[in-house]
């Protein structure tokens, strides 16, 4: 069974409007495992989802663990990291080598 943490902030979750986030809202739903002030983790099929929480996170009904949820959440990244490599220094370019080097090749017809 694989452990999926996610950390998402949701518009649902965090009490505000859609249209706060640019991106897309998904939605997860299932059993509570563990529950606490910054994080949330339900079972999503065959994995476990950890969904951070903040104090503004809105919640809707009683919370516990083993009761079923329905969270609205959007993705953000938190950080980006370039990965793009830099090019070789250009190395003149060698000279040409003939198709057949042993022989001679074709004079130009003018």
């Amino acid at each position: 069974m694989k452990h999926k943490t996610l950390i998402a902030f949701a518009s649902a979750l965090f009490g505000m409007s859609t249209s706060a986030f640019a991106g897309t809202t998904y939605q997860a739903t299932g059993p509570v495992l563990e529950l606490t002030d910054s994080k949330i983790v339900i079972q999503k099929d065959k994995e476990k989802w950890e969904i951070a929480r903040t104090p503004d996170t809105k919640v809707t009904g009683d919370l516990k663990v083993g009761g079923k949820v329905t969270i609205q959440y959007t993705m953000s990244a938190t950080s980006i990291e370039s990965k793009t490599v830099k090019p070789a220094v250009l190395m003149p370019k060698a000279p040409a080598i003939p198709a057949n080097p042993g022989m001679p090749a074709k004079p130009k017809v003018p």
